[in-house]
């Protein structure tokens, strides 16, 4: 068995729930109004100039594809099978072409180099391996190319909302489908090995506490 191969077979393939899994398309599917206010001056600065090809890690329903422009294709990593009718509805909308594939981050099936432009949101809180995640979208990004991320992330040590984080782990882990809000991922994607990476730390104010440490950015390859 080769290193790859070994390496393949280590990460878990995801499971849909049959309950979780109706839940959270229906949840942020309510929910991406709201949390598109708070989130758009983010998205807005790092999503700025996407090329007219995009790989997005788990985008869920759909939220960024405003983000695109009309006519632009995106490669939709997202390996929750609930997902896929809400945000196949909304690429028809905005009219942007979907190639969707149901494989899981860590291992996304594209060729070395092949990509100009990578995007996350609020998704490399529930991979299993963001470490894993982070050295596949350095190993599919072509010379010069761009990860643009904006994600929710631990809050300082001695904070309420830290307090928070620890109370509600297993709670909040188990209805958002293994997402952590105590992941340094600042740190992750400073140690992936992109050759200069930016980051904005804000905070946002919504009744979600462990959810309002965020940060959002941009790393080269």
């Amino acid at each position: 068995m080769t290193e790859s191969s070994t390496r393949e077979s280590a990460v878990p393939a995801f499971r849909p729930h049959g309950g979780r899994g109706p839940f959270n398309a229906a949840f942020f599917h309510a929910m991406g109004p709201y949390l598109e206010s708070a989130l758009r001056p983010h998205k807005q600065r790092v999503y700025a100039g996407l090329t007219d090809d995009v790989v997005e890690i788990g985008p869920g329903v759909g939220a960024n594809l405003p983000y695109l422009a009309e006519g632009s294709t995106l490669v939709a990593i997202e390996p929750n099978p609930y997902m896929h009718d809400r945000l196949r509805a909304a690429a028809a909308r905005r009219r942007v072409h979907l190639d969707l594939r149901p494989a899981g981050a860590e291992q996304t099936g594209l060729p070395d180099g092949s990509v100009g432009t990578v995007i996350s949101s609020l998704v490399l809180c529930s991979v299993h391996d963001p470490e894993a995640v982070l050295a596949e979208i350095r190993r599919i990004l072509r010379p010069g190319g761009t990860f643009r991320f904006v994600e929710h992330v631990v809050a300082q040590d001695g904070t309420p909302t830290r307090a928070a984080q620890r109370a509600l782990r297993r709670p909040w882990s188990w209805t958002f489908e293994g997402c952590s809000c105590e992941r340094d991922l600042e740190g992750a994607v400073r140690a992936a090995g992109f050759g200069s990476v930016e980051v904005e730390h804000y905070r946002l104010h919504t009744p979600f506490l462990p959810f309002n440490p965020q940060i959002a950015g941009v790393a080269r390859v």
